[in-house]
């Protein structure tokens, strides 16, 4: 009888042993749980890029034909963020050929060519792609680009992180450019119907007078 009320002691205790270890295992479980959703909380901060405070305003691309095989998207790039921001590359569902381009001065004449780095665009601030200015050169076009038609556009920044959006296209005469013989390009001269106005408009103004 003695040895029996032993035996059952030994087995209570080994249940009561065995039911702290699971809830002990069960706590652990919990705590595990937690930390790594906190790590994820962190780390989904810690992982913010250049794409989270970078923004494009009234993107749109020149219309144009595949005779001239090329055109430009234009807009205001805004980075939002408390880093700067690089754009590096750039490409169109247009063209599988996009670069970046600035407008300079050489030998009189205001020639287009890559833009070296990128554009930058620091913290708080914006950057405008223009007609004679900054821009994304989109080249070997296989198909024209007709007004109301949609471009879309994906930037890779110096971070890695991309940025997509949607280009309008448009008509416009402004920022015409043209091919130099050293391979960069030069803004157009003014068409012979442009010319013909500006004259009629010059002898009203004399008449006028």
């Amino acid at each position: 009888m003695r040895a029996n009320t032993h035996r059952s002691s030994r087995l209570a205790l080994a249940a009561t042993a065995l039911a702290a270890v699971a809830a002990l295992s069960a706590c652990g479980g919990d705590s595990e749980a937690d930390t790594a959703e906190d790590v994820k909380v962190v780390g989904g901060q810690a992982a913010a890029t250049g794409a989270d405070s970078l923004t494009i305003e009234d993107p749109w691309v020149k219309t144009a034909d595949t005779k001239a095989g090329m055109t430009a998207v234009f807009g205001t790039l805004t980075n939002d963020g408390d880093a700067d921001v690089v754009v590096e590359s750039a490409k169109t569902s247009a063209s599988d050929t996009t670069e970046l381009h600035e407008m300079v001065m050489k030998d009189g004449a205001m020639v287009m060519q890559e833009k070296a780095g990128g554009f930058s665009i620091p913290a708080g601030s914006e950057h405008e792609l223009a007609p004679g200015g900054d821009h994304l050169m989109v080249l070997n076009l296989t198909e024209p680009i007709e007004a109301g038609d949609e471009v879309t556009v994906r930037l890779t920044l110096g971070d890695g992180s991309t940025e997509e959006f949607t280009a309008l296209a448009k008509e416009t005469t402004a920022g015409e450019e043209k091919y130099d013989e050293d391979g960069g390009m030069e803004m157009g001269e003014p068409s012979e119907d442009a010319t013909d106005e500006m004259g009629d408009e010059m002898d009203m103004e004399g008449a006028q007078e």
